[in-house]
């Protein structure tokens, strides 16, 4: 059926239903009560995140390490480990529909009607919702738009091919591959490829730039490297795929790689395409982004978060910018703008980063010093043989903490201590002074600092 031209209409639209989406909508109605505030999701509700990214691959990093663990076990307590990649694939599935769930209850339960269908705007205050044969038509006063992003595909490496898939397709993959290429040495690339290296596939990774993880701290990448040469990962660096071969891939010295399954992770691509801007006035840069204001506003009733807007494409930042967006409708003041994000990576080990890095405190002209204490040199990470890694704190000159870098066991968890220090401008002396709970990771944090500012307890001078 196909539904007239009549239009409803509601207060907000909130158009995709990822994590900064849904939670644009559920801070709409909050704030907003007797206000009807529509979520429209081509697909299912939690977006990318939820269904094919955040979550299910770490249920699948979490099975990988347990099967992992059990084989390389060194405290004297004897494992053995079975891997069942159905089973495992069974479980993913069950953790991702509770959480799904436990959203669309949250949305019941606040008002939010959830339209299914692709959205594209037929004017600048009108969309319409396509379901099928359905069509129905929406007129609003505000929308926001979090339609996220989707894998970067390369021509030369067609996902349509038997042996080619995205990140979507490494999690539903029914069998370990016996040789995994994959192209992209980001934390995508690294993440899944060393999940699947723990779980018996035979992995190699390919990276164009000259490292690992080239957006992060380079120490960061060199200790995620050195893992991955004990778990038999081969790295190639500089490298390019320039195409499959009959049993691979061909690199661009023409060396080639066998490989039954070829993963590609070189990035994502913002879902701004198909929208129809163009009839509501609004231009995409050529990244596909959408260039937004403090307020995440693109026009006077347009705002923007998440993917589809400049900076890092995390889950927690799109939510961040969602509490912004529903304020500023409500007619609130409020504008987006954190003094740092942290970005993790769970990888063997984690790495985790927040604020300025040396590198790009030198960049910045930022007078600053650094102090890294190693994980070797606590005792947390030796009770539980995890001994690798390190806490990187950085410093201005006025002795405030600007920025984290974190390797080892925790240290995504970690994390969000630093990124508290830098938000509320704490100095070396404020982290130096907090006690940390011993035996613990977190102690780290306290040591680093102290290293900072001069007089290192479990480390030399």
């Amino acid at each position: 059926m196909v539904v007239g031209e009549v239009a409803e209409r509601a207060h907000v639209v909130v158009v995709g239903a990822g994590p900064g989406g849904y939670a644009a909508a559920l801070r709409c109605a909050d704030l907003l009560p007797g206000k009807r505030v529509v979520l429209v999701e081509r697909d299912t509700v939690g977006g990318v995140c939820l269904n094919v990214g955040c979550i299910p691959s770490k249920v699948l990093i979490h099975a990988a390490e347990r099967a992992h663990s059990a084989t390389t076990d060194d405290t004297g307590v004897a494992l053995r480990a079975t891997v069942d990649a159905r089973r495992m694939r069974d479980h993913r599935a069950d953790v991702v529909a509770g959480l799904t769930g436990g959203v669309r209850t949250l949305l019941d339960a606040a008002g939010v009607e959830v339209w299914t269908g692709e959205a594209r705007f037929s004017r600048p205050d009108r969309l319409a919702v396509v379901h099928g044969p359905d069509v129905r038509h929406l007129e609003f006063d505000h929308i926001v738009l979090a339609t996220g992003s989707r894998p970067t595909a390369l021509a030369h490496l067609p996902v349509g091919d038997d042996r080619v898939i995205d990140s979507t397709g490494a999690l539903a993959l029914e069998e370990v591959p016996d040789r995994l290429v994959v192209v992209g040495g980001g934390y995508i690339g690294v993440e899944l490829g060393t999940a699947w290296a723990k779980l018996g596939s035979s992995v190699t990774i390919v990276e164009a730039a000259d490292r690992l993880l080239p957006a992060m701290d380079k120490r960061l990448g060199s200790e995620v490297r050195r893992r991955l040469k004990q778990l038999g990962v081969v790295v190639h660096t500089k490298r390019l795929v320039t195409g499959l071969t009959d049993d691979g891939v061909r690199l661009d010295d023409d060396a080639v790689i066998a490989a039954d399954k070829v993963l590609v992770a070189v990035g994502r691509t913002p879902n701004s395409d198909g929208l129809g801007l163009e009839q509501a006035g609004v231009t995409p840069a050529g990244s596909g982004h959408l260039d937004v204001g403090p307020d995440r506003r693109v026009t006077g009733r347009i705002f923007a978060i998440g993917d589809l807007t400049p900076g890092p494409a995390l889950a927690h930042k799109a939510t961040a910018e969602a509490e912004v967006v529903a304020e500023v409708i409500a007619g609130r003041p409020a504008v987006f703008d954190p003094a740092a994000i942290p970005e993790v990576v769970f990888s063997d080990p984690e790495v985790a980063s927040v604020g300025l890095d040396p590198a790009r405190a030198v960049a910045d002209g930022v007078d600053h010093r650094v102090f890294r204490f190693p994980y070797a040199a606590g005792s947390r990470s030796r009770t539980i043989g995890s001994p690798n890694g390190f806490v990187q704190l950085v410093a201005d000159r006025d002795d405030t903490v600007i920025g984290a870098q974190l390797a080892g066991h925790g240290v995504t968890e970690l994390v969000a201590e630093c990124t508290l220090a830098i938000e509320m401008a704490a100095t070396v002396t404020d982290l130096a002074a907090t006690i940390h709970p011993h035996p613990t990771m977190a102690e780290a944090i306290g040591e680093a600092a102290l290293g900072l500012a001069g007089h290192p307890l479990h480390v030399r001078r």
